[in-house]
């Protein structure tokens, strides 16, 4: 089998259940796998390259990746969602909801989003898409497009189309309520499990599956039963984002007289398989039972600290023994410039510079989102780990000094600084180049699809009011 050599300055290794640094080292591939990391390997290899000035280490793991066009710009400063049609108005309700895309504009917004995760260094991605668009929940036919594209640009990916037995909606008087179809949340239920039975396993294990009930306040006790023992019996994991802002949190206390975390353990949800977006509000035990139970906070610094929110605090959470892995959830969807913002807000909210290090971030991008997903082969470079790579260019005139090349990237790098991106043995980012992707054509394509959903926001919008009285504009403007 061939062997590939690749030699850098900096070579992140795993050593002794830990990452390590190799100065000047090297790292020997063949086929799927890594078969050495180190200083001078021993065998020969037919394709040698040398990075020079550079990092190599391990892929990120992405448990709540972006694979939608860019929503956060629509609420970004336009509040509150509930007037600016990021929550649907009774009216709407009642017309009935419209799917806002065609099969080929989510087949396509998904390959765009994917071919983004790859060139922020995530090899591992578990997407994450806005319902709010939508008739209802995800279809098996997108997903099935979805890892046609995976499979295409050689991503690994863990996938399931999101369900979900109600929604938020607004009144005619502007008050918040919920509507709720149990019957539909769990006929999704029921596709997801076909997806999960018919896809696992696809593109020589770069498609794997997952269960992804919407949001814990959008779900009724029965689906989330269900959805656990779904979760169980196919052995996948289960994501849910809960703990995510304080209406959610209030609303479940209100409508099951408990907090998220305490009714999610009454249903027997949690377990080591489940993955938790955002863990930002919590009180009493909230956390206790969330640690007890084995499962893992999906921490999304950046989207957390664009709405004024954030984990009280990572270190904190650590300190507790809570598995804590990452997620991008937004645009622009960089792993890097999440790990820094979470690093900054750890250390604001513990008003302390020493509360968290580098490492701490780093860890969290890889070996703890590939712990969350019961993946010892991934997140990490040893010999038998997957050959999921990334190298770091520090040659980049913005990159700065380095003394520590951890605390440098925490510090200076950016998704732009990374130039390749190897995935199970396959290169598919080279010198920053996509195989077939013309990123220019493929941004122009999403600001289309963008308009289209944006014309269409009056329809979905308390009042009905014009284009211009739900979005703002930063400076008056002359055309």
């Amino acid at each position: 089998m061939t062997i590939t050599l690749l030699k850098a300055k900096w070579i992140v290794g795993h050593k002794n259940g830990r990452h390590c640094l190799y100065e000047d080292g090297e790292i020997a591939v063949s086929g799927h796998s890594v078969l050495f990391v180190g200083k001078a390997f021993p065998g020969s290899a037919e394709r040698v390259l040398d990075y020079g000035n550079a990092l190599i280490g391990p892929g990120f793991v992405d448990l709540d990746a972006v694979s939608d066009l860019d929503t956060t710009v629509l609420g970004f400063d336009n509040q509150p969602p509930a007037r600016k049609g990021r929550v649907w108005p009774q009216s709407y309700m009642q017309a009935g909801p419209i799917e806002m895309y065609t099969r080929e504009e989510l087949a396509f917004q998904k390959k765009y989003a994917f071919t983004r995760l790859i060139r922020s260094g995530i090899t591992t991605a578990l997407p994450i898409a806005s319902l709010f668009y939508r008739e209802w929940g995800e279809t098996v036919e997108e997903f099935s497009d979805a890892a046609g594209a995976a499979e295409e640009l050689g991503l690994r990916v863990y996938l399931g189309p999101a369900y979900r037995s109600g929604n938020t909606f607004v009144r005619d008087d502007g008050s918040l309520d919920f509507h709720f179809d149990e019957a539909r949340g769990l006929a999704g239920l029921r596709d997801a499990e076909k997806f999960c039975a018919e896809f696992e396993g696809r593109g020589d294990g770069l498609i794997r599956t997952m269960l992804a009930p919407d949001r814990v306040e959008t779900c009724t006790p029965e689906l989330l039963r269900q959805s656990a023992a779904a979760s169980r019996e196919l052995n996948v994991p289960v994501r849910l984002h809960s703990c995510q802002s304080r209406f959610e949190y209030d609303s479940v206390v209100k409508l099951r007289g408990m907090t998220p975390p305490e009714w999610l353990k009454s249903l027997d949800f949690l377990s080591e398989r489940a993955l938790l977006p955002h863990g930002t509000f919590v009180s009493g035990d909230d956390l206790e039972i969330v640690r007890d139970s084995g499962a893992t906070i999906v921490h999304c610094p950046l989207v957390s600290a664009r709405h004024g929110n954030a984990l009280r605090s990572f270190r904190s959470y650590r300190d507790m023994g809570i598995r804590i892995g990452l997620g991008t959830d937004t645009y622009p969807p960089d792993m890097l410039l999440n790990m820094q913002v979470g690093l900054m807000v750890c250390r604001v909210v513990e008003q302390n510079s020493e509360a968290c290090r580098a490492e701490d971030y780093y860890d969290a991008a890889t070996v703890a989102g590939a712990d969350a997903l019961g993946r010892p082969d991934l997140g990490r470079l040893q010999p038998g780990a997957k050959a999921d790579l990334i190298v770091v260019d520090f040659d980049d005139p913005f990159i700065g000094q380095t003394i520590d090349p951890i605390q440098t990237l925490l510090l200076n790098a950016t998704a732009h600084t990374i130039r390749s991106v190897m995935i199970n043995g396959r290169f598919v980012m080279e010198d920053g180049v996509i195989p077939g992707i013309d990123d220019r054509a493929y941004r122009r394509q999403a600001q289309g699809q963008f308009d289209g959903v944006v014309a269409k926001y009056p329809m979905r919008t308390l009042g009905h009011p014009p284009l211009e009285e739900i979005f703002s504009s930063s400076y008056p403007r002359f055309s």
